[in-house]
């Protein structure tokens, strides 16, 4: 006689439940930042806001431990599989992918820029603070934002309500996010939701891997700003290249950087456009449960 199995617990199913799973894992980031900061604290580290170049290795560790640890702990204790999306053997192919792309991607929209006029080089700055601004826009960027907004947001919301709905919900938070920087405004907020929000949030439908997502995104960033000098999500940087923007905002993106130019924006939705047909071609977009549940039932009783 085969054994069957028994049925999780009332708390485990809880626990493994979308709503359950979010509410432990920024339960868990809180928990975890706030032990990180006593150790942080008691080492002596600098307190309150950091100037960029000013952010070491072991200021951006104690930053990045809390969701990393925090990301971990659900997928390994809750959801009780293997991080595959952050397999460390796809960790240099995957990476070197996404860098690659992310510094196309940024590298087209400020070549077509420079092509109209838009943005203009009057110099090199050969002294470029390059630590601190790769360590804050590229890794830090790269990696919490990637964590929360597609390994959690994204991917919890797919298994329940779809791939469709994961898209919107993951976008709109990682837009949302984005008001709070300097000089942001609605239509900048929007811009990232669109232009980033949902590439990447495709990119990772279609790769399952948090390391493509953290490239690009990292390669992005870096690029903006450290490489080419414009700012990068409304901060100002101060990159290798001496430069400025010049013409109407729906151009240059005005002082929230070009991540709010149109330019931009297209650029951004014909490469999810490209994500998109992969996606269809392959017959991978997850429908809502209750789609999956009904056509179970018509296949059981067919």
């Amino acid at each position: 006689m085969t054994p069957t199995a028994s049925r999780p617990g009332l708390a485990a199913r809880i626990a493994r439940s979308a709503p359950g799973r979010l509410v432990i894992f920024f339960a868990g980031m809180a928990l975890i930042g706030f032990v990180a900061g006593r150790v942080y604290a008691g080492l002596g580290l600098p307190a309150g806001p950091i100037a960029f170049d000013d952010v070491t290795p072991l200021i951006q560790a104690f930053r990045l431990a809390p969701v990393v640890l925090a990301y971990w702990l659900l997928v390994r204790s809750v959801e009780s599989r293997r991080v595959h999306e952050l397999a460390p053997r796809k960790a240099v192919p995957h990476l070197l992918l996404g860098l690659a792309g992310g510094l196309a991607a940024m590298s087209l929209v400020v070549g077509a820029l420079w092509a109209m006029g838009v943005y203009v080089v009057t110099g090199v700055n050969h002294d470029a603070h390059w630590l601190g601004p790769i360590l804050v826009l590229g890794v830090g960027a790269g990696v919490a934002e990637e964590i929360v907004s597609r390994g959690v947001i994204f991917r919890v919301v797919e298994e329940g309500l779809g791939t469709w709905a994961a898209l919107l919900v993951s976008a709109a938070v990682f837009g949302g996010g984005h008001l709070w920087n300097p000089n942001a405004t609605v239509w900048s907020a929007a811009c990232i939701a669109l232009e980033a929000g949902l590439l990447f949030g495709l990119l990772f439908h279609v790769t399952r891997s948090l390391w493509v997502c953290m490239g690009a995104h990292a390669a992005w960033n870096v690029a903006e700003g450290p490489l080419y000098g414009t700012p990068v999500s409304g901060f100002d940087q101060r990159g290798l290249l001496v430069s400025h923007l010049q013409g109407p905002e729906w151009l240059t993106g005005g002082a929230f950087g070009v991540e709010a130019s149109v330019v931009t924006l297209a650029l951004g939705s014909a490469i999810t456009a490209a994500c998109l047909s992969v996606a269809v071609s392959r017959h991978s977009l997850v429908p809502p449960f209750w789609r999956r549940r009904s056509s179970s039932t018509r296949t059981d009783r067919g």
